[in-house]
Formats: C-alpha cells, structure tokens, sequence
C-alpha cells in the first residue's frame, strides 16, 4: 500500500524566473530569523508562500536547514498534523524527531512526551534550522494550538518557527511580542510597493504600461498580488488598457470576482473546461486529469499552464505533479458549481477516487468519495483498505475516515463497525465498543439478505460510479431494508473470531481477567480456519491475562503460540513485539539467557525481511537490558545507541518509556544521578502500556534511585502515594511495588537504628508468593535483601544465618547470569560476599560479583539512610579503554565539524565513522555526541 503521507506537502515550492525581487522582504525575514518566530498574516493572495520560498532559496544555500510543510484541513487532527511536522524536520535533519511517529497513533500519549525527545535531538543541532507552517489557518484547532503553544514555549535555540497564515493563530503572541521575540510580516508589508507593481506588471508580465497605468492598477488594488495578477491576465491583448483600469474597482471579494470572470471568459472552451473541471483536485497530475476529464492531453495541458502561470504551483522537480493556487482553485470550484451543478462535480468526484484507489492512495480515493456524496463506495474503499492499515497501525486514519461517514452507512456494514472498533480500542477509546459489538452481533444473527455487491460499480460504467451527469446512487445511506452490507466476503466469515477477540481485549482493559479468558478461547474457537490474525491475538490476549495473573508458564505458552500464528499471517512487526512479552516473562522468571535468545531469534528474523523496521529498536533495548541485568555496560550502552540510531520511529509504544529506563540506569551507574532522575521522569509521561500489565511501573523505579542515594524521604512519600502496606494481598502485578517498600522499610530501619524490624516478615510473605509464582528473578532479590539484613541486625548468628541466605540467591542466580542485583547493593553487600568467598574459595561465582560492586562505585550503600554529600562531582570513569584511533575521533567530535567533514579529514567513509562513534559512546556509556564531549572533558580525553 501506497504511503498515507501525501509527499508533496512536504516539498518548498520552488521560485519561478522573473519573481519581482523584494529585498525589504528578504530582510524582515532574515531578521525574524534571529528570533524565535516569524509571524507571516495576510488575506488570500498577498504572495506570503512566494516570499518565504524565495527568502529560504537564499539562506539554505548559507547552510541553514528548511523543513517545509504545506497544511490543509485535513491536518486538524493532532495525529496528522503531528506526524507531518516530525517528517518534515525529519526530512531536513535525517533521523531527527523520527522515533516519536509510532505514539502519534495512540491519542492518549501527551502531545507533550512526543514533542520533548524532538525538541532535546533538534537542541543539539549544530546549524540554524526553519520549519515552515504554511497555510497553518487551515489547521488551526484547538487541539493542534495546545502542541503548538507547547512547541513556542520550549523552541531550542537553533529552531526558527515560520508560520504562514491568513488569520491569526491562537498563540501566545502578545508574549512573545513583549519579549521580542517575534518578527512579524502583514499584509501592509506585503503589497506591491509602485516600484514592485511596475516591477512586475511591465517586466514580468510584459504588459508595457505606462507609469500613470501602473499608479492607478496600484492603487485600485492596493498591491494585492493576486488582483495585479488576474488583472495582468485580463490586461492581455486589451486595446483600451487605461479605460479598464479606471473602470476597475470593488473591495477584495468584488475584485477577484470580476478578474476571474474576465480571466476565465477570455479562455478558450477546451482550457476553459480543463480549468473547471480538473478543480475539484487537490493535486494535478496528468493520468488523474486524464481520467477526471475523460481527454488524454493533461499532462500538455498542464505543462501549458505552467508556462503561461496560470496560477499552477509546481510540486516536484520532475513537472510531474502540481496544483492550483489556493485561491484561483477556490473561485474555479465555485464557478465549476454554479455552471454544472451538483450531479455534474460528484461525478468528477467519483472519477478521482475511482483513479485513487486504483493506485493505491486510500487517503484521496475515501476524500472523493465523500465529497461525491458517496457514503457507500467511502464505505466499501475503508473496508477494503482496513486489513493493511491495522498491520501497519494506522489506527489514527481508520477512525477519522468511519467517523466521517453516515452512522446509518456504519451501522449495516458489519466489517466496517468492527474494523472501526479494533482501531479504537487500539488508541485506547472504550466508550461504545460494547454496543457496537453487540450491533455487530445481531446484524450477522439476522436473516436479512447478505448485499456482498456493494463494492461493484454500481452504474456499471467501470470509472467507479458516475457519468458526466453524476448518475448512480451516491445518496444512498446504506441498505434500505436494513440488510447487511459487505464490501470483502471473505471478512464475513472472520467476524465471529473477530468480535469474541475484541470482547477479550475489552475484558482485559476493564481488568477481569477471567472474562479475558472465556472471550479470547471463545474467539480461537470461532475464528475462519485461515484467521491466523485472530487465533493470534486471543492468544496472545490470553497470555496478558495469565502474564497480569501471574501465571507466567500459561503466559509465555499463550504468547508462542501468537508468534506462530502471526508468522503465518505475515506481520512480522507483531512477532517482534510478542518476543518482547516473552522476553519479559523469561526476565520475571530469572531465565536472563532464555530472554536473551528470544530478542536473538526476533533479531534475526528481522534481518531476514528487509522491508521491517518497527520493532527493530525495540529488539536491541530489549538486549540492552539483559546485557544491563548480566553486568555488561559496554553491550548495554551498545545495543541501546543502536536503538538510537534506528530512531524510535523502529520502536512499538512502549519502547520510548524502556529505552529511557535502562539508559537512566547506566547514567546512574556512572554517577550522573541528575540525568538518570531526568530520564526516569521522562519515562513516566510517555509511558504506555499497550494492554501488558504494568508489572515494574516507572515511579517504584524512580522510588529505588532516590533510595539508593538516601532521599530515603522521596521514596517514603513514594510509598504514602501508592498506599502500600505490609499488609496487603500480595499480587504478581504489585509485587516490584512490594519489593520497593522492603527496601524503604529496610532503609527507615538502619536510619533508626532498630534493627531487624517490620521488613523481615514482609519479605518472607513475598518470597512465599514469589516462589510459588516462579518469578525467580523476585526470589534473588528477596533473597539478597533477606541476607543484607540478616547481616546487620545484630542478633546471635545473624551473619551465618546472611552468609546462608545469600549461597541461596547465589546458587539460583549463577546459571542465569545475574549481576546487578547484587552489584546495586553497593557496599551493604561486600562483606556478605566477601564471607561466601572466603567459605567457598573454588566458587568464582562470588568474587565476580565483589569485581562487578567495586566496578559499580556505587556512591551510597543502597539506601541505608545515608545521604551523600552535597553537590558530588559526577562520577565518570571508561568501561574499557579508548584506542588510539578512537582518541582521535573524539577529539574532532569535540570541535565544529560535521560528520562529512571529519571522515574526509581521516579518509575513511562516513559509515566507518559511525562505527567508531558508536563503540566511542559505549565506553562513556552516552548516546550523543554532546553526551560524549561533556563525558571526555570530565576524562581529560580532549
């Protein structure tokens, strides 16, 4: 399927030869360059996208970045307009703000988590970027203004924000105003000086008036451009050109009335009609125009056009693709109506899906159908496209397009109610699902006729429906009679599978478990034998309630069966996100080689389809932190700046909130607790859950990194927040919040000096529950915890009752690999080992971890009670060595050359570069070039 992003509105509009030259503008606009927003505001018509086209024509090449965005109203919408802002900055800064695609789907992430990882990335930039809004009026809502106001108020430095708009948007410019911070063009600044409409009228348009002609056509018009170009137009082959021009009056609207009648009365009937009729397009293109008109000239017709500018915008450079002037296309639609009538533009309107959806372009082909008052053929072009846009996530685009459509046309097309459920339920919007599956249910229990025609040409014409005399049924609202209407058969027999699934995942998110058990069976049982979709995500549905329950063995068999269904079906991108779930399960089990294998196969099974990005990030998160888990820094920080690199456009919705968790865990290993604090919190606001159970939430690990720096009151009011006791039932889905409280309760001991106290029965209730849930990875902690205390209780044979405990949780860890659990004890737990070394000298096992507690340098003892000192300098130290080579390269990224530049510099190739860079930030354990500067002076490596 073709792309959903239309990529023309992506391009600058190039400057056609001859533009008057307006230096006075060039320099308004490269003064609000050094501001943080150009304000570009005027009516229709006054050149505002022709005068910052021509000023950015200048400035990129003086090295300054442009992303340009064309809006329409389409872009109203926060996911759409979001995800056309991040492409287009994407675009001028490759990989730039990317990753943040994958959580515009979800309208339940903040706008602000999306934009603040774009923000952070655009800051580093090291030249001066504009990001171009043009025609932002036409999507300016108050959903978009909230992102936007967010977008003012933390612009990075080298950013400068061009809007271009016919009214005033509605942001905080009166502050921006008052702190100079906003340069401004209007429409008094816009209009032809007489120098520019002489400029233009005589020089440009050849038109040889006479100063007094130009003076008067200047004031008649009052250097509106759009009038001095239709009035150019009229003025063409006109003998008495001075009686015209005194005869030329009217306010805006009367004006451009009178100049388009006078514009399109002087054409002849073929270009006369091509003009009409192809304006129902917003974008020209020669085979479209072809078939709209039903002639075989367009793409000359359009190259005519172009030639004469006749108000046509070129979109690429290949003269492939154009439109019309907003303006001129808005005034040829009327005229188009009020000629022809209403039977005769549906008719065009339906031509134009018809070509759309032939090339694939669901997007435009479901717009025309609307507009062509079609509600049935939109209908059946969304049922259709439904299947590939779930595989793909567009959740987002699915629910706008139903939501347009007649809820009678809904309401008798089963498929179409249940696809819009599936995509609502995925952007996590539950109100009404129930009552649209039970309608759902009824219609397919009924007797009516079964209308699987619906989706032919029903004129039978082969255009897709409509005649120059926009015949066929366009009013239709659906089946008369009530009868059930499919466009696909095929996905008839799906939907019993279907609607028990979705009943499952509803019963999952309201939190009963059990009914997400019956659905998700009763949906394996009804679904198609070839459903493997379906069969797929009952089954892995299945899994998240035993995961949620703690049921892990049922969990993990549940999620491995929807890998091979999902494998059958093809979507590969949901198999890597099923082998996240059962990696996580195999971590909850202690099983750190098993998780490690399960990201392995999901990784290779990437490599083998080209074609798969999204997961990919995710992958090597995923791996980042069991390398973490195992004590390998340098394959942790590796994996995750790998994930960086891919852009968490790779990543499914919750690798934003995981990356940002085991990156904030090195850079508190490495003493940067101020940048781990910062990560964390920002791991809470784009946290999503995405129907898993929320087994290890962000705030118990915020908890834990204040408690091992002895905030031991952050994390106690942590605890009064969640109401956690010792008390309560114990539950697989609280149980890292249970732990975290032992910890706090251990901490509040020693601070108190009282000894063994309230933690110790505690942890015995979790390490029963822990055990009998085989969560081996909570019975080491608990077992850690249960020897640290033992130790220092100071009751008779405490220490031999430690030294016990903790062969223990030795013997359990060792085959699995695991280090940080007892490296993050810090130094409660050096002499504990020390013991075990000391009984058991031909164990390496301990000793390995007393190296990897001493490597740590843990800067408290893990939440005793004691706080460090004031303002610590950052600990900073390398994993492993630079090399020499490695040493060079870091001293040129420290200066003001691009990545280009200091490959050249060091003859190798711009990806031998990135390799070095990439095994550079594994050592310092940072992700950025900036990261690592800061990083290398703290070495004294520069």
């Amino acid at each position: 399927m073709a792309s959903l992003l239309i990529e023309t509105k992506l391009y600058r509009p190039r400057t056609r030869p001859g533009v008057v030259a307006r230096p006075r503008l060039g320099e308004l606009l490269s003064r609000g360059a050094r501001s943080r927003m150009t304000l570009v505001s005027a009516p229709a018509g006054f050149g505002k996208t022709t005068v910052v086209a021509e000023w950015l024509q200048g400035v990129a090449r003086g090295g300054r970045g442009v992303a340009w965005l064309s809006l329409d109203a389409r872009d109203g919408r926060p996911a759409s307009f979001w995800t056309y802002v991040v492409t287009a900055l994407e675009r001028a800064v490759p990989g730039v703000g990317a990753g943040v695609l994958p959580l515009l789907q979800s309208e339940r992430t903040p706008i602000e988590s999306v934009l603040t990882p774009v923000l952070n990335e655009l800051a580093a930039l090291d030249h001066p970027l504009d990001l171009v809004l043009d025609d932002y009026h036409l999507a300016d809502t108050p959903d978009v203004r909230m992102g936007m106001t967010f977008l003012l108020d933390h612009l990075p430095p080298p950013l400068h924000l061009v809007i271009c708009t016919r009214a005033d948007p509605a942001l905080p410019l009166a502050r921006l105003r008052a702190r100079g911070e906003l340069v401004e063009l209007r429409a008094a600044d816009l209009r032809f000086t007489p120098g520019e409409a002489a400029a233009y009228l005589n020089d440009a348009a050849g038109l040889n008036l006479t100063a007094r002609d130009v003076e008067a056509l200047e004031q008649r018009t009052e250097g509106w451009i759009a009038a001095l170009q239709l009035a150019a137009l009229s003025l063409r082959g006109r003998e008495d050109v001075s009686g015209f021009i005194a005869g030329f009056a009217g306010d805006d609207r009367y004006v451009l009335d009178y100049l388009v009648e006078e514009v399109l009365g002087r054409q002849d009937d073929d270009l006369r009609d091509f003009l009409l009729r192809t304006s129902v397009l917003t974008r020209l293109h020669g085979p479209l125009c072809d078939t709209v008109t039903g002639r075989g000239d367009s793409r000359a017709m359009l190259e005519v056009l172009d030639r004469a500018n006749l108000f046509v915008v070129r979109l690429d450079d290949r003269r492939r693709w154009y439109r019309y002037h907003h303006l001129f296309a808005d005034v040829l639609r009327t005229h188009l109506a009020d000629e022809q009538g209403r039977g005769e533009v549906q008719g065009l309107h339906r031509r134009a899906s018809r070509w759309y959806a032939d090339a694939g372009e669901p997007v435009p082909a479901v717009g025309h159908a609307l507009e062509a008052g079609d509600p049935d053929r939109a209908a059946d072009l969304v049922e259709r496209a439904i299947p590939a846009l779930q595989r793909d996530r567009q959740e987002a685009t699915i629910c706008g397009w139903i939501k347009d459509l007649p809820d009678a046309v809904v309401r008798v097309r089963p498929v179409l109610a249940v696809g819009l459920v599936g995509a609502l339920m995925t952007r996590g919007e539950f109100e009404g699902v129930a009552e649209r599956l039970d309608e759902a249910e009824r219609l397919l229990a009924g007797d009516g006729d079964r209308d699987g025609d619906r989706g032919r040409d029903r004129d039978g014409d082969g255009d897709g429906g409509g005649d120059r005399d926009g015949g066929g049924d366009g009013d239709e609202q659906g089946s008369a009679d009530g009868a059930l209407v499919v466009a696909d058969r095929s996905a008839l027999a799906r939907l019993p599978g279907a609607i028990e699934m979705y009943r499952s995942a509803l019963a999952l998110a309201q939190g009963d478990p059990f009914a997400t058990l019956v659905h998700a069976h009763r949906a394996i049982e009804r679904a198609a034998a070839d459903d493997h979709v379906v069969q797929a995500a009952a089954s892995a549905l299945s899994g998240l309630a035993s995961w949620g329950g703690g049921d892990l063995n049922a969990a993990h068999a549940a999620y491995s069966a929807a890998v091979e269904g999902l494998l059958r079906a093809g979507y590969v991108a949901d198999v890597l996100g099923c082998s996240i779930t059962l990696a996580d399960i195999r971590v909850t089990q202690g099983r750190l080689t098993d998780a490690q294998r399960t990201y392995e196969r999901a990784q290779r099974l990437a490599a083998g389809e080209p074609g798969i990005l999204r997961g990919t990030a995710d992958v090597h998160a995923g791996l980042g932190q069991i390398a973490w888990e195992r004590g390998d820094a340098v394959a942790a920080a590796d994996h995750l700046q790998r994930a960086r690199d891919l852009g968490e456009r790779a990543g499914l919705p919750q690798h934003p909130y995981r990356w940002r968790v085991t990156k904030a865990h090195l850079l508190e290993a490495r003493g940067d607790r101020a940048g781990a604090l910062d990560l964390i919190e920002e791991a809470e606001r784009v946290y999503t859950g995405d129907l898993s159970p929320n087994v290890r939430p962000v705030p118990a690990t915020r908890a834990r990194m204040h408690l091992r720096h002895g905030d031991l009151d952050e994390a106690l009011d942590w605890a009064r927040r969640q109401n956690l006791t010792t008390d309560d039932t114990l539950s697989y889905v609280r149980e890292y919040e249970h732990i975290t409280l032992a910890r706090i309760l251990l901490a509040a001991d020693r601070s108190a000096g009282s000894g063994f106290g309230a933690a110790a029965p505690f942890l015995g209730r979790l390490l029963t529950s822990a055990e009998a849930g085989g969560r081996l990875s909570s019975v080491i902690e608990i077992l850690v915890l249960q020897a640290i205390d033992h130790y220092g209780d100071g009751a008779p044979g405490g220490s031999d009752t430690a030294v016990v405990v903790l062969e223990r949780a030795l013997t359990l860890a060792e085959p699995h690999g695991h280090v940080r659990v007892f490296a993050d004890e810090g130094s409660r737990i050096v002499a504990l080992l020390e013991a075990v070394a000391g009984t058991r000298p031909e164990w390496p096992y301990p000793r390995r971890l007393l190296e990897a507690v001493h490597r740590a340098g843990a800067p408290t003892d893990g939440g005793a009670g004691e706080r460090p000192a004031a303002d610590p300098s950052p600990l900073v130290e390398l994993v492993e060595p630079l090399s020499e080579r490695e040493r060079e390269v870091l001293r040129l990224l420290a200066g003001d050359l691009g990545g280009p530049d200091i490959a050249r510099l060091l003859h190798v190739s711009v990806n031998t570069l990135r390799t070095h860079t990439r095994h550079i930030y594994a050592k310092l354990g940072v992700t950025n070039r900036r990261e690592a500067v800061r990083a290398a002076g703290r070495l004294d490596l520069i």
